[in-house]
């Protein structure tokens, strides 16, 4: 068993652990593999939405041609496809897109059709709304967590796969924190205040700034495998207070500290996760550790462990990134104003 954080980002502490020493988890679990001389990740949210029926063919023409530049010269490492209705009733699609390399994303990002279709004025005039929401994070601000070591998800794939020692800081509350090396010397606090939105979104292109600190959280549930038993309490039992807590999110967590969230379905595939934007790690574990709508989702999943004796083929992960300023770009194309972090809660 291994600690969480790499040895080359281990530091003294000014920042406890809340765990002790000895700690022994009770189960297993992994973390994506590092990969030396890398020490920075890109996360891509590409996304278009429409609420207008009528213009269905045209936002999945852009988001076929989205999902078609992620291809080629410096292509992502990794690409997920997903959809949501959003809070506006807007339908949504989204590609995922994961590169372990900056440079090849700069890349990537400076070839003439990827820029030239971002930026053009088209855009703004042909029907759709358009986001790209780019985390940028460091080895020391990201972690990540998977209860199957054979099935790496998102930024796990494009970094090649997970560390198949078990890791030490899980399954207590604080032990995401203490999974983030830059935790170790920083309480990570988040920003106080946020500018007030533009009171008009639709027709133009809005640059949100980044924020101090930003929490991003993916996390995800993966059903493909499971069979009989086990997939009808997941999805009698634990997907419906699952889908609860994150409507909650959706419509009211800005009264916590969550700013967007979005609860996403793969296309054709089964599998699901939220995205969540939080003012702050803290008020992230808040809601974790303490709301009725987190404890509902927690003791659902310790009920379905407990029948199956926990032997689960369910698999479960998640990403989070807490994330300076700099390690942003936010960008709105003919959006709605409750849209991503455009939306002032």
């Amino acid at each position: 068993m291994k600690s969480a954080i790499p040895f080359e980002l281990q530091k003294p502490r000014s920042c406890p652990r809340s765990c002790p020493d000895g700690f022994k988890p009770p189960y297993p679990a992994w973390m994506v593999q590092g990969q030396p001389g890398r020490p920075q990740v890109v996360m891509a949210y590409f996304g278009v939405q429409y609420a207008d029926a009528d213009l269905r063919s045209r936002a999945e023409a852009g988001f076929s041609g989205i999902c078609a530049m992620l291809e080629g010269d410096h292509a992502a490492g990794h690409v997920d496809q997903a959809s949501f209705k959003d809070i506006a009733d807007y339908e949504t699609l989204v590609a995922v897109a994961y590169w372990s390399d900056p440079a090849a994303f700069g890349l990537w990002r400076a070839r003439n059709d990827v820029a030239g279709w971002w930026e053009s004025g088209d855009r703004l005039g042909d029907g759709p709304g358009y986001f790209r929401e780019i985390f940028f994070p460091t080895n020391d601000r990201f972690e990540t967590l998977f209860s199957n070591p054979s099935h790496p998800e998102g930024v796990a794939i494009a970094m090649g796969g997970l560390d198949l020692e078990e890791i030490q800081e899980h399954s207590y509350w604080g032990s995401m924190r203490d999974r983030i090396p830059a935790a170790q010397v920083d309480p990570l606090d988040g920003a106080a205040t946020r500018s007030e939105p533009p009171a008009e979104t639709v027709g133009r292109r809005i640059r949100v700034d980044g924020l101090r600190n930003l929490a991003v959280i993916r996390s995800g549930q993966d059903w493909e495998a499971t069979r009989d038993a086990e997939r009808e309490i997941y999805l009698s039992e634990i997907e419906p207070v699952l889908d609860a807590g994150m409507r909650f999110l959706t419509t009211d967590g800005g009264s916590i500290g969550c700013w967007s969230n979005r609860y996403m379905r793969h296309r054709d595939q089964q599998k699901s996760f939220g995205l969540s934007y939080w003012r702050s790690l803290r008020d992230m574990e808040t809601w974790a550790e303490s709301h009725k709508t987190h404890v509902a989702i927690f003791e659902a999943f310790l009920q379905m462990a407990g029948k199956l004796n926990f032997q689960m083929d369910l698999r479960l992960y998640h990403e989070v990134s807490v994330l300076a300023p700099d390690q942003q770009f936010l960008e709105y194309i003919n959006c709605h104003h409750l849209t991503g972090l455009i939306r002032n809660n």
